[in-house]
């Protein structure tokens, strides 16, 4: 046996385009992918041949049954969606490299219908002619907050931008330094600020900033003044801040509009679910605020968007500035968020029905049954591994409520024939993408983001990843 008669025994594309797998798998995938896939497992092959020594020739052969195996799993692979469903078991709320914020089951079906079907996005049905996208979220939004006017955008750090650039433009905002906070993937605000055209101007310290700090600063070149909630972090200590209220009658004493960046958009007053308080969408406009930006993907429980609501005269600017087409949302999120929002009419029901306000508010005792039953199914499997029964915490994620630690319960393994981190490894690739955390040489499953229907699902996986 040598290389050039292995290499003769490679089958052509033509003959596994006629092997029954293959053609069962053209009437799934289009044939364009099968043969690229066809033609790189058998590269795949010829480059293994040509790499053989010459004592592994004569035991090399060419398993086909393995080939056409292979064809079809990178076929399958190949035309699958990048992005796949997880298992969130890691116990952080609003994840964002896992999604951020679940949709609720109750309005899948509306959203569907929207994406599937045309609508009346921009047209006015009563008068039978154009309308304005905006229009299917200012009642709902208004109704909710109180809010003069409304617009939203494709997401929070688009909201700032568009506020400055139509408020501020070429002009000075003045803004705390110790609220110049930077969000997720390296954006920060004073650079936001930069993009939109206005001058930032910082007052104060770090740690502390007063009033009078505001006052000194403003000019004749002062366009507005701006609050950002330090959604993502604290300052704790020897500090002091200037709360929205004051800011916004130092605003109505120079007639200077007091923009506030909330980050996390919350509706609901949380402490009264053993969270900390922390403010609402409505205290600030209570307070006084003027504008008002957040984010519909956080502690909200809706789609990614930017949500910019308070007067009306601001607003109207917005709504001309060119910025706002290149920023606009489109029909599904629009969908998805005035469903989300409708929750919000009745408090109960959106606590029951919005995932992420669910999660965040379990009862120790709910928490309690959920564990107890997975546990009781993973050890009723009998695996090779040591399990357990333990408190932990969960946190709120998404750069909301940073020192909030949530009591929780948590299952813990560590396996006897593999390492934590290869059982790890195995459960995040398995078909059904565990994600989870290792904590003290432990896998660690929080089950406040573990839904009861996965519960199967994840035994499963477990039975086979420790097997």
């Amino acid at each position: 046996m040598n290389k050039k008669k292995l290499f003769s025994q490679l089958p052509s594309v033509e003959e596994m385009l006629n092997n029954e797998k293959i053609l069962n798998l053209l009437e799934e995938y289009p044939r364009s992918l099968i043969v690229d896939n066809i033609r790189k497992s058998i590269d795949n092959i010829r480059k293994r041949i040509i790499s053989l020594k010459d004592d592994e020739i004569n035991s090399f052969y060419i398993d086909y049954d393995k080939l056409i195996g292979n064809i079809i799993e990178n076929s399958t692979n190949t035309y699958s969606l990048s992005l796949q469903k997880v298992i969130n078991a890691t116990g952080v709320v609003i994840h964002t490299n896992l999604g951020r914020s679940l949709l609720s089951d109750s309005i899948k079906e509306e959203v569907w219908e929207t994406a599937s079907r045309y609508s009346n996005l921009e047209y006015d049905l009563e008068l039978g002619e154009r309308g304005s996208r905006y229009s299917h979220l200012e009642d709902i939004i208004k109704k909710i907050t109180g809010a003069e006017s409304v617009l939203v955008v494709n997401n929070n750090a688009a909201a700032v931008l568009l506020v400055l650039s139509t408020l501020a433009k070429e002009k000075e905002v003045i803004v705390s330094r110790g609220e110049l906070v930077e969000v997720g993937g390296s954006f920060r605000i004073p650079r936001v600020m930069e993009e939109s055209g206005a001058i930032l101007r910082e007052v104060g310290a770090t740690n502390k900033t007063h009033i009078k700090d505001y006052e000194e600063a403003i000019n004749e070149n002062t366009a507005a003044l701006l609050k950002v909630h330090t959604s993502n972090y604290r300052i704790l200590g020897f500090t002091k801040t200037v709360d929205i209220d004051e800011l916004s009658k130092m605003g109505k004493k120079y007639n200077l509009p007091v923009i506030e960046d909330l980050g996390s958009g919350l509706f609901i007053d949380i402490s009264k679910y053993r969270l900390n308080y922390e403010p609402t969408v409505l205290d600030s406009l209570k307070k006084g605020a003027d504008i008002v930006t957040f984010s519909g993907d956080k502690i909200l429980g809706g789609p990614q968007a930017g949500i910019i609501i308070g007067k009306k005269e601001y607003i109207e600017k917005m709504k001309k500035n060119q910025l706002t087409r290149a920023l606009r949302v489109d029909k599904l999120t629009i969908a998805a968020l005035e469903a989300t929002f409708r929750l919000y009419l009745d408090e109960k029901k959106a606590i029951k029905e919005i995932p992420t306000l669910r999660m965040l508010t379990y009862t120790m005792e709910e928490l309690d049954e959920k564990a107890e039953k997975l546990y009781k199914m993973i050890e009723s499997e009998n695996l090779d591994i040591n399990l357990n029964l333990e408190e932990g915490y969960s946190q709120v994620g998404g750069g909301s409520m940073p020192l909030e630690n949530i009591k929780t319960k948590v299952i813990t393994i560590i396996p006897k024939k593999i390492s934590v981190s290869e059982l790890e490894r195995r459960l995040r690739l398995c078909e059904n993408h565990i994600i989870a955390r290792v904590y003290d040489n432990k896998y660690v499953l929080d089950v406040r983001t573990i839904f009861e229907e996965q519960f199967e699902t994840i035994v499963k996986e477990i039975v086979n990843s420790v097997k």
